[in-house]
């Protein structure tokens, strides 16, 4: 894994990241004012998309990414579907969560490996003790439905936390706005468009079988 990229789990960084996680949340909201029909990324236009995938491809056009929100001909409301429409591992796709802070009702966001499960206490020890989320708070945080949540261009800035596991493949991909929408970046990418940390927030793997 890139040793630039703030790796962190349960050690003496942790502080630190728990700061820095409440901090950079506030930096990633999209303007509520955002409308428009077209979009023209890397001289490819972009018509008649739905609202939510408009957010996002705009967000990646201002952001200067190279890769525009790509439309599945079926829904891919799960990273195994995702996975099985792209031809990729399903460690390729990154799954975005949503938790619910029992704090202050913040929208917690992890991004995590399509082949890992989430450990909710890793989670409660970075950012706050949280709960499950339903899809009516999903939908009035992020503006997303579920089985379309995208890692960015958020109704409301979540706070966010990005799984080191995703690391582990070059390229990966996001949903984009919808259950058809998904968008190609690789992880440093992800890292840069949301300025979230990097954590162990998964369930240790199973050791690999010796030979």
């Amino acid at each position: 894994m890139p040793a630039h990229i703030g790796i962190v789990g349960r050690s003496a960084e942790g502080a630190a990241l728990r700061r820095a996680v409440g901090a950079r949340a506030a930096d990633n909201a999209l303007p509520s004012s955002t409308s428009f029909e077209t979009i023209t990324m890397c001289g490819a236009e972009l018509h008649s998309l739905p609202e939510s995938v408009q957010r996002v491809a705009r967000l990646l056009q201002d952001a200067g990414h190279p890769h525009a929100p790509r439309m599945l001909d079926d829904a891919a409301r799960t990273a195994q579907q995702a996975a099985d429409a792209l031809g990729i591992a399903v460690g390729q796709i990154a799954k975005s969560i949503i938790f619910r802070r029992k704090a202050d009702q913040a929208a917690v966001l992890v991004v995590t490996s399509g082949d890992r499960r989430v450990d909710e206490k890793k989670v409660d020890a970075l950012v706050g003790k949280t709960g499950r989320a339903d899809a009516d708070f999903v939908k009035a945080r992020t503006g997303f439905s579920i089985g379309g949540v995208s890692p960015f261009a958020h109704a409301t800035a979540p706070v966010t936390l990005i799984d080191r596991e995703l690391f582990r493949f070059s390229e990966i991909w996001a949903a984009a706005g919808h259950p058809h929408a998904v968008v190609r970046l690789a992880p440093q990418d992800l890292a840069r468009l949301t300025g979230a940390p990097v954590a162990d927030v998964v369930v240790a793997a199973a050791a690999e079988p010796s030979a």
